[in-house]
């Protein structure tokens, strides 16, 4: 299902307390990041438009601690549908309201995308691609 970008501007706001929010279309949903680190990803997994949360191994069991749901999703392989998660968890519903209930969940979030960049393996640098070049057929002669 896809959100409305009135639900992703709201959990911008939301988020406002780490910076400049940025939305960018992901699939149905939204990606939130601010200075180019995903913090957040705004989705409906068949429960409603949801505002989930970046988490690491250090801050997930505050997400889990306060009832949040981790974010699972259906994926096919094959005659055979697994279940996939990634980290990410949903807000805290008490946190939805205001821009200060959600500031600490915000800062965990922000905590887990700062970790993430960090221990992230480095991409080697795309080179060009090389020079297509023609050759001279033989001559049929």
């Amino acid at each position: 299902m896809t959100v409305p970008r009135e639900f992703a501007d709201f959990c911008c706001e939301l988020l406002s307390g780490l910076g400049q929010i940025q939305a960018r279309r992901m699939f149905g949903g939204w990606g939130l990041s601010v200075d180019g680190l995903n913090v957040a990803i705004v989705a409906d997994l068949g429960d409603g438009d949801t505002l989930w949360l970046k988490a690491d191994n250090e801050t997930l069991r505050q997400f889990e601690a306060a009832g949040c749901r981790r974010f699972t999703y259906p994926m096919r392989r094959g005659d055979a549908t697994l279940l996939q998660s990634m980290n990410y968890y949903s807000a805290p519903e008490d946190a939805m309201d205001v821009t200060h209930a959600m500031a600490p969940w915000a800062r965990l979030a922000l905590h887990s995308a700062v970790a993430a960049r960090a221990h992230a393996v480095p991409r080697k640098p795309r080179s060009a691609p090389k020079p297509v070049r023609k050759t001279a057929r033989p001559s049929q002669g």
